[in-house]
């Protein structure tokens, strides 16, 4: 198969930013695309089960996923905490477990013609950023540097826990990778407790008061530590401490009015691209208050999306 292209990857979107954030998905193919990524993007794949279904019945789901992209031989890329977090939990216990690893192939893979055999791994854009593309190089491309931005980190529960799937011990960096980029970015990174907490996305439908307590507490916080802005690597954080702010402010009984981004739109901004680029005026919480601190300089990707 020969070695692999230095920054190819087998593209796993996920849903959320396909669906109930559309305008994620293509913020951050521009964004990839400007840094020299060269996505192949996956095809006839499923959601990652989010954490919601049984290990059952989405185990074999990531596992066909992660064989998909065995065929291509390479990495899989992803802009979901949660897609990150799931296909790693599902890569882990397959590959720790052969007879496991045996029945999913002959129960469910092999009617395809696909085979895991677990010699791929899932890696988020954010450490992608940190530890294949560098986060100097990164900054070399800033033309709008975040200057005077107070940017809350936010990685939700995902990429925080279980220290085993994230290699946490091989790559401690990856606990601060979001502070590290928002400096790298020019912006001043504000610490909150409960970055790496749960959004309150997983309960909103079994319990909507629990899960507005967790945004508005979120974004509260933020907010009381002077953030201008929110930033997320993860869609299904971006839906609820975005979508949901408007309705955890009727909760909470109080204004919180913060805007939060997805991570490619943060590094996007920074790198050249406009708000509008970065399809902004899709978000639920108007960014224009963040908007109006950056000087804006429109450099045009060479691989528009």
């Amino acid at each position: 198969m020969g070695e692999r292209k230095l920054n190819k990857y087998a593209f796993f979107p996920g849903c959320v930013a396909k669906g109930g954030c559309p305008e994620l998905y293509p913020a951050a193919v521009k964004v990839a695309n400007k840094l020299g990524f060269d996505l192949v993007e996956m095809e006839d794949v499923g959601c990652t089960g989010a954490g919601v279904l049984s290990q059952e019945v989405s185990d074999p789901i990531n596992a066909r996923t992660l064989a998909k992209a065995e065929v291509l031989g390479l990495p899989i890329m992803t802009i979901c905490s949660t897609c990150q977090g799931v296909i790693g939990k599902a890569n882990l216990r397959l590959q720790k477990d052969p007879e496991y690893r045996e029945k999913i192939n002959r129960d469910y893979l092999a009617e395809e013609g696909l085979e895991y055999q677990g010699t791929t791994d899932v890696k988020h854009m954010l450490w992608i950023l940190g530890e294949d593309y560098g986060l100097e190089k990164l900054k070399e491309q800033v033309v709008n540097p975040l200057t005077g931005v107070k940017i809350a980190s936010f990685y939700g529960c995902y990429m925080r826990r279980p220290s085993d799937v994230l290699q946490l011990d091989q790559f401690p960096d990856r606990k601060k990778y979001l502070e590290a980029t928002i400096e790298i970015l020019g912006g001043e990174a504000v610490a909150t407790k409960g970055k790496g907490q749960c959004c309150g996305f997983p309960i909103l439908s079994a319990n909507e008061r629990n899960s507005l307590e967790m945004c508005g507490n979120h974004t509260i916080e933020a907010k009381k530590k002077g953030a201008d802005v929110m930033v997320t690597p993860c869609p299904l954080c971006h839906l609820e401490l975005d979508g949901m702010q408007p309705r955890a402010e009727s909760h909470k009984k109080q204004k919180i009015q913060l805007p939060v981004l997805h991570l490619p739109q943060l590094v996007g901004l920074a790198i050249g691209f406009t708000p509008k680029d970065m399809k902004m005026e899709r978000h639920i919480v108007s960014t224009k208050s963040f908007e109006k601190q950056v000087q804006w300089i429109e450099v045009l990707s060479k691989n528009p999306v």
